[in-house]
């Protein structure tokens, strides 16, 4: 059976924190896959925000995900505060990726993901460029 083998990127510029909640627990005790999406998905708004955009606002577009790979590592538990890495690379003229390291509060990588990225005019029902702003905060890490 192939196993997706995520390769990071060299540099992350943003870290969210989140914590883990009571609901993010699967029959296993431990947090479970369909929690780990919801997780970056939280990440994700963080990073946009910081950058002063919201996933159906960025410089005028929305984004839509279309794509998403996980590479689970290490259980994660109720009560651990998560650290996550983002690095937005990959821009095309319609798209980018973005990568996410999660770590635990002891440093210690528990999954990595990607997500595919796309630019979305909801009012046209079309995809959209880049704006050039988005790629030029998102890809430096500025604000």
């Amino acid at each position: 059976m192939s196993r997706i083998k995520l390769t990071l990127p060299e540099q992350f510029t943003f870290t969210a924190t989140i914590p883990v909640r009571i609901t993010d627990l699967n029959y296993g005790n431990h947090v479970g896959n369909d929690a780990v999406l919801s997780i970056i998905h939280e990440a994700r708004m963080q990073f946009l925000s910081h950058h002063g955009f919201a996933e159906l606002d960025c410089a005028g577009v929305g984004l839509i995900m279309s794509d998403v790979g996980i590479e689970f590592k290490k259980e994660i538990f109720y009560g651990d505060v998560l650290s996550v890495n983002i690095a937005a690379v990959n821009f095309t003229s319609v798209g980018f990726d973005l990568y996410y390291q999660i770590l635990n509060r002891e440093k210690a990588v528990t999954a990595l993901a990607k997500t595919g990225m796309v630019c979305y005019d909801y009012g046209k029902k079309k995809i959209a460029a880049v704006p050039t702003v988005v790629k030029e905060k998102l890809a430096s890490g500025e604000k």
